[in-house]
């Protein structure tokens, strides 16, 4: 039955129907750059926490000690608004790239599609190609099927603890995660603290779960990108499609052969068998498509194979398939996009670079703040807390810029800090009521490193209110 040429490109609901799929796996131009793209992302993932950065774990994200190491970088608790900032500069470029490429991120990049497509892997590698892992199914139990189920349960449940382990390497540490070591009836067992034991459960749980069992469910009904897509593309996104007008009425026919009443789709079935959410790209845009171009490759194969153009499924824009007009890849949304983006990563990256690696905060002495001491001096008592934000140990010296009159007492000439460390000295600030004008005056706290390489200040207020 042939199929009418549509006025625009249909989208369908979604069957929440569980069903097993086993993709058929194919070979092609978009497959070839998928595969770099996945197993890039994986590598990274993995060598990252090996990486050494001036003697410590260069992207480390130490939650216990509320330090936050990226190479040269270290954040703490209060400079949250540099990760917020990242992750709206990563939000922002998604949606760029969206509105002009549609859900490559799904088909290319997406983590969830990287460990599924593996598990598969695994699948094939110990039953075989599609047909054979799908007869395996329908086989009843017996010891053959049993042991292959089990090596695939085993096989996974360790990419699975592999996954966890890397995972929680970087807020553990890898010396925390793969050298500590005890004995139990001699044999070695990991000495892990109780929080990573529950990581390491929570990971390993999710993992075999998504990419074993949930797979396409996690993309089609939980993630929220696939739902909000559809507000995001426009007739100019770029998105895999089949040609209804050149393919229609499909249908079969000998090789070399191209019947008049049949369009060039030979009803192969290539499109759906190697699809790894299951769905016939021939019933038009849907929200399960995740644009990986499985289907482009393998149409374009078959194309070569019966002598037929290729480009029956293609990306392209419904701009280009429905009305036939060129596509308008520069408009206005994406240099909306790109001005936005722009702005965020300059003042992002302005931030970063004036950014002092030092921090002072002054609060005053919550018991008494302003007193009189023996010589009739007025005393206000403060706690300077000093964070040292960078990576190598330096000392510090504490002064105040203050009228004439107020001077600053404390315990020590100078305060050492290692690296990340941040300490709360009590200081007090003393005047000669004599010389005082006003009940409250401005007083800035200085500190500088003593290689003069890092200042920071803050300002509070000397108060004589109490005192008579």
């Amino acid at each position: 039955m042939s199929a009418p040429s549509p006025q625009k490109i249909p989208v369908h609901d979604v069957d929440a129907t569980k069903k097993r799929i086993h993709p058929r796996f194919t070979d092609g131009f978009y497959q070839r750059i998928r595969l770099i793209s996945m197993y890039a992302l994986l590598a990274l993932f993995l060598i990252l926490p090996w990486l050494k950065y001036d003697g410590r774990q260069a992207i480390w994200f130490d939650v216990p000690s509320q330090h936050y190491y990226i190479f040269g970088l270290t954040l703490f608790p209060q400079d949250f608004f540099f990760v917020a900032a990242f992750f709206i500069i990563a939000a922002f470029t998604l949606f760029m790239v969206t509105v002009y490429a549609g859900r490559v991120w799904c088909g290319y990049a997406c983590p969830q599609t990287i460990w599924v497509h593996l598990f598969q892997h695994v699948e094939k590698w110990v039953i075989g190609d599609r047909n054979k892992r799908i007869k395996f199914d329908k086989e009843p139990n017996s010891g053959s099927k049993i042991s292959k189920k089990l090596l695939i349960y085993l096989i996974w449940f360790l990419m699975s603890v592999l996954t966890a382990t890397t995972f929680v390497s970087y807020v553990a540490g890898t010396s925390v995660m793969y050298s500590s070591w005890q004995s139990l009836g001699g044999i070695p067992f990991p000495d892990w603290p109780g929080w990573v034991w529950v990581s390491m459960f929570i990971f390993t749980f999710a993992t075999y779960a998504n990419a074993a069992y949930m797979r396409e469910f996690m993309c089609i009904h939980i993630c929220p990108y696939g739902r909000f897509q559809s507000v995001m593309f426009d007739k100019d996104t770029l998105i895999v499609s089949y040609d209804y007008n050149r393919g229609e009425p499909r249908g079969t026919r000998k090789k070399g052969t191209h019947p008049e009443h049949l369009g060039d789709c030979i009803d192969c079935t290539m499109c759906v068998q190697v699809c790894p959410t299951g769905i016939d790209i021939r019933d038009g845009l849907q929200v399960e498509c995740i644009q990986c171009a499985a289907c482009v490759d393998a149409c374009n194969e078959v194309m070569d194979k019966v002598g037929y153009p290729r480009g029956l499924i293609r990306y392209t824009t419904e701009r280009q398939l429905v009305e036939k007009e060129p596509s308008r890849y520069l408009r206005p949304r994406l240099f909306a996009y790109l001005l936005l983006l722009s702005v965020l990563v300059g003042v992002m990256a302005y931030a970063l670079i004036g950014r002092v690696p030092l921090q002072i905060d002054v609060r005053g002495d919550r018991n008494q703040l302003s007193s009189m001491n023996a010589e009739g001096q007025i005393v206000n008592s403060y706690i300077i807390k000093v964070t040292n934000k960078t990576q190598q140990s330096h000392e510090y010296m504490l002064s105040i810029d203050a009228p004439e009159g107020l001077s600053l007492v404390t315990r020590f000439a100078s305060l050492p800090l290692d690296a990340g460390e941040s300490y709360d000295m009590p200081v007090s600030v003393v005047a000669d009521p004599k010389v005082l004008d006003q009940k409250e005056i401005p007083v800035v706290f200085n500190v500088d490193s003593k290689d003069g390489n890092y200042h920071a200040s803050r300002t509070n207020v000397f108060t004589s209110q109490g005192q008579k």
